[in-house]
């Protein structure tokens, strides 16, 4: 069965199933970090979603809050792949729908957080062109100017 992408298609409970599911994947453990309950429903309220359904499953998604007040920046607060379909484009193809979401509303800039110790995930972020602006603990910020944002083919 083929992959589908979509965009603000998923329900709260749907994320919170996707987040457990991948909650192991994640370097740092995200329910030790988070309340997933709350996370699931802050996502489903107020993030914009780019999802990969294999079926009825949610396999992959990225996670965006583009309500700066000044409509400026983005900030990515989920990438998450179902560790089944790691390694086969998901990730960079929501990365790329998010990149297109936000040019087509004249965002200025993309920030995310990401673990220092997930290789797979800086080096996916760097293609894109995001560079590492601060340390925080064991996490690394990064951002992107829109001028310097572009997409990335499959491989």
């Amino acid at each position: 069965m083929g992959m589908k992408y979509t965009q603000g298609s998923a329900s709260e409970q749907e994320i919170y199933s996707h987040l457990m599911k991948c909650n192991e994947s994640f370097i740092t453990n995200l329910a030790k970090r988070v309340n997933l309950e709350e996370y699931s429903k802050k996502i489903f309220e107020k993030a914009v979603t780019f999802e990969a359904w294999s079926g009825d499953t949610l396999v992959g998604l990225v996670a965006a809050y583009f309500n700066d007040p000044d409509g400026q920046t983005g900030y990515i607060t989920n990438v998450s792949t179902i560790r089944t379909y790691m390694k086969k484009g998901i990730a960079l193809e929501l990365m790329n729908m998010c990149i297109q979401y936000a040019k087509q509303y004249s965002v200025q800039e993309i920030k995310l957080e990401v673990c220092k110790d997930n290789s797979p995930a800086i080096h996916l972020y760097k293609e894109f062109g995001f560079m590492d602006y601060k340390n925080k603990d064991d996490f690394m910020l990064m951002k992107l100017g829109v001028s310097k944002l572009r997409l990335i083919k499959p491989y």
